[in-house]
């Protein structure tokens, strides 16, 4: 397979292992990631895991893939390794944001909101114009965002990763909506809790959060980032090609199983 995606946020997670999963299915994997310390000697390790499943066709980036002067940079490198072939796939899986509330002692202020706004959700819409635009999506290509419970549950802390995820569906849909006509289909995959590094620093009392998980869900386990990993893999194929501007859930029936 000849194929190339894209994975914004590749180097853990659900964006690591949708890498080398679908590293495994063929296709090329082009990955942006922005850590330090041991979290990038991870994301090197995984880079080179990938390279021994698809022969070396991965590319890595530490850099921060929201910011426009990134986008404008590597875009012309994204083209070079295509051929100028669109990307099958645009995985959005960037988690970096404030999590703190409203009000209290600490609350949140207007350049904590604007940032996890644009990080988790604008920054969408600005990677999808600028492909568009160079023609790097197009027939069958996949727009593809991760989105969680909250979207519609408040929780402690999470207000601000909330607004940025219902912005992000939000793009999302009118995404699809546009794009639709091109063959280009924008949908979300909505996982349930799911321990990664992400999930501790939401919360103090992640433990708790997956203990109760557990309780609630049909399927007595959390939601693993191989289980999302599957689900991408799976709208990747022709089957899928009229799955668009959707929410895709995978988790296990736990957003439909009661309270949090």
């Amino acid at each position: 397979m000849s194929d190339w995606v894209l994975i914004l946020g590749c180097s853990t997670g659900h964006g690591g292992a949708t890498a080398k999963r679908l590293a495994e299915d063929g296709y090329g994997i082009i990955g942006f990631h922005f850590d330090r310390g041991d979290v990038k000697k991870e994301a090197e390790a995984a880079r080179d895991a990938i390279a021994e499943i698809n022969g070396g066709r991965v590319h890595f980036w530490n850099t921060n893939a929201a910011d426009a002067d990134t986008m404008n940079e590597y875009i012309p490198k994204i083209k070079e390794i295509t051929g100028g072939k669109p990307l099958k796939l645009m995985l959005h899986s960037i988690a970096f944001g404030t999590t703190t509330n409203f009000f209290g002692d600490k609350p949140v202020t207007q350049k904590q909101m604007d940032m996890t706004v644009h990080v988790m959700g604008n920054s969408m819409l600005y990677w999808t114009q600028k492909l568009f635009d160079e023609k790097l999506i197009g027939e069958g290509s996949r727009i593809l965002g991760l989105t969680s419970e909250g979207n519609y549950v408040a929780m402690e802390g999470y207000g601000p990763v909330s607004v940025a995820k219902v912005a992000m569906e939000a793009i999302i849909r009118q995404i699809g909506w546009e794009l639709g006509q091109h063959g280009i289909t924008a949908n979300a995959v909505q996982a349930g809790v799911t321990p990664t590094r992400a999930l501790t620093k939401i919360t103090d009392n992640w433990e708790d959060w997956v203990d109760n998980t557990k309780k609630r869900n049909p399927m007595r386990r959390t939601t693993t980032p191989e289980d999302i990993a599957k689900t991408i893999s799976m709208l990747l194929q022709p089957e899928a090609d009229f799955i668009n501007c959707s929410i895709i859930y995978c988790d296990g029936g736990e957003s439909r199983s009661g309270s949090f």
